[in-house]
């Protein structure tokens, strides 16, 4: 009974200071619920756990246990790298033979080559481990050769939405709606900033970017260069770097942590120019335009290329599939479809 009450006033006390001790005390007293609770706050709050002096106490078996965990929730994969290098440089000469082995348990694969690169390239760490850098030179090779990833990504133990963002009906909506799929519900959430239809949309570090669009309002009608972000946690839009251009009908894509517009049009005007967003810069940088102008154009990235799929050239609809290389900025038609269309997903 003692135990018992201990369990459930640690159960109540748990945060990112002390949840790694809590989950370790459950696991020494039999407290199979307390240690399954704690071990589940670790893993939703990773990013705030590892910043604590109790994840640079692990020992490398205990490092290595928790970072393999397909469940920790982080928004990329290179918070689970840095929280690795911080635990090695608090003790550095004692801890730096060690990291080949917890490196491993890092989904390198998902780290992007620009990072990979950067790392192989200032990292003091990594020059001491001469297998390290090979280990990250191999996968920056297949990253680069567009190989398929023999890992699979992290499912976090968060609540699964589906976010929907403006639209039409008779005019142009400002709704952002958001639907549970565990619980089966839709929840409204603040409006966007402007009402907007055919905008693209992306999950992007966790943050939920609405872009380009129309206003197609009683009295106002017009094309927009518009970029707004949502953050979940503070329920809030901020308005960002606007694009180049307008972008009614925009395609959206994600890929190495940038968000690329494709195509749409301002007006009569119809775009074969391609942009991407940094969001660690607020910053938008155009990439070597496509082939045809699409307007309604499909995207989708596959093994790190962007595709662009169909569309309007303001004619036609179009057969015609193009290929978007990020390493040498340049876009290869590919096998056309059987069948003209734009407006595909």
């Amino acid at each position: 009974n003692v135990i018992n009450a201990c369990c459930s006033f640690l159960e109540r006390q748990l945060d990112p200071t002390n949840a790694i001790g809590i989950a370790s005390f459950a696991e020494q007293h039999g407290c199979s619920d307390l240690q399954k609770k704690a071990n589940y706050f670790i893993e939703r709050h990773f990013t705030q756990v590892c910043q604590e002096e109790e994840f640079l106490q692990l020992s490398a078996y205990q490092l290595i246990a928790l970072i393999r965990r397909d469940e920790l929730n982080v928004q990329e994969e290179r918070e689970v790298y840095n929280a690795v290098l911080k635990w090695v440089k608090y003790d550095e000469e004692n801890r730096y033979p060690k990291m080949e082995h917890i490196l491993y348990a890092v989904r390198c694969q998902f780290l992007t080559p620009n990072f990979l690169k950067e790392q192989m390239r200032n990292c003091d760490v990594l020059r001491k481990v001469p297998a390290c850098r090979e280990y990250l030179a191999k996968i920056f090779k297949d990253l680069t050769l567009h190989k398929r990833p023999v890992v699979k990504e992290r499912t976090p133990n968060t609540t699964r939405m589906i976010f929907v963002a403006g639209g039409f009906f008779r005019q142009s909506l400002d709704i952002l709606e958001a639907y549970n799929v565990d619980d089966k519900t839709w929840t409204t959430l603040p409006n966007l900033r402007i009402p907007r239809s055919g905008l693209g949309a992306a999950f992007l570090k966790g943050t939920f970017y609405a872009v380009g669009g129309r206003n197609n309002s009683i009295g106002s009608s017009y094309d927009s260069d518009w970029v707004d972000r949502y953050n979940t946690s503070t329920e809030q839009w901020r308005p960002c770097a606007p694009m180049t251009v307008p972008r009614h009908r925009v395609g959206v894509a994600v890929m190495d942590e940038l968000m690329y517009a494709v195509g749409g049009s301002a007006g009569s005007e119809y775009h074969s120019s391609v942009e991407y967003y940094d969001p660690d810069q607020d910053r938008w940088t155009l990439v070597q335009p496509m082939h045809e102008k699409r307007l309604g154009v499909g995207v989708v990235v596959v093994n790190r290329l962007l595709y662009a799929i169909g569309g309007f050239n303001g004619t036609d609809r179009l057969t015609t599939v193009e290929c978007y290389h990020p390493e040498n900025n340049e876009w290869t038609l590919v096998q056309p479809m059987h069948y003209e269309r734009s407006g595909a997903d």
